[in-house]
């Protein structure tokens, strides 16, 4: 028998985890609201009309507004791909620059500030002297979805959520610092450059760019004209 908690789920377009999450809503719920989000588009409107008992932010690439927070009865939870000490945008490419050895994903409770709320779950794993953003993304995904089994399971055993010990260490990073750090400029040491280009490559795409007469040039632009060294 499925259980009648009315859920709604926010998970990223064309993301096969986030697909696979919503078939476990799908089994184990009555009717969830699934709907898959984009950077690209517009936060729908309709949806702050949505009432019910739980909402799952999953990749969300949304912000979700606090009107429609405060429209779930029993809670509504994120899946950040972060550990507390990693909250906010960018935080993969922060944990990379930083060398850390071991990175992870938390589950928490959503208010309207970004990644701030009641913590969940964490889940961590080591990192690798050979791991880029792109390979410790790709394991993000994996533990959360690993995390969104383990949670919603006990959530259909026990009708609720278990609450952890753990806090956010620091506030959100932004758009603003993560911009930041795909920036560098003419004389900046070699190892320094190095560190921000492994930090702000993703697979083939490289976000770093050189800031040279107030014009930005990409990376290997900035390169092949003998910008930087």
């Amino acid at each position: 028998m499925k259980d009648n908690l009315k859920i709604l789920f926010i998970g990223k377009a064309g993301d096969p985890y986030s697909i696979t999450a919503a078939a476990f809503l799908q089994e184990h719920f009555t009717d969830p609201k699934i709907v898959y989000s984009s950077r690209s588009d517009r936060f729908p409107e309709e949806l702050l009309n949505w009432k019910g008992d739980l909402v799952i932010s999953y990749l969300s690439q949304w912000i979700i507004p606090q009107s429609l927070l405060d429209n779930a009865s029993f809670a509504a939870i994120n899946f950040h791909p972060g550990p507390p000490s990693y909250p906010g945008i960018g935080c993969t490419n922060f944990a990379i620059y930083n060398d850390e050895k071991e990175y992870g994903i938390t589950c928490h409770y959503m208010l309207a500030k970004v990644d701030t709320g009641e913590i969940i779950e964490v889940r961590r794993f080591p990192v690798h002297p050979i791991d880029t953003v792109y390979s410790v993304t790709q394991r993000c995904y994996i533990e959360i979805l690993y995390g969104f089994y383990s949670i919603m399971t006990g959530l259909l055993r026990e009708k609720k959520f278990p609450l952890s010990t753990e806090k956010w260490t620091r506030k959100p990073y932004t758009r603003k610092d993560l911009n930041e750090l795909c920036l560098a400029i003419p004389g900046m040491d070699e190892k320094e450059i190095q560190k921000r280009l492994k930090a702000t490559t993703f697979g083939d795409r490289i976000w770093l760019q050189v800031k040279a007469d107030n014009e930005l040039v990409p990376y290997d632009a900035a390169l092949k004209s003998g910008i930087i060294q």
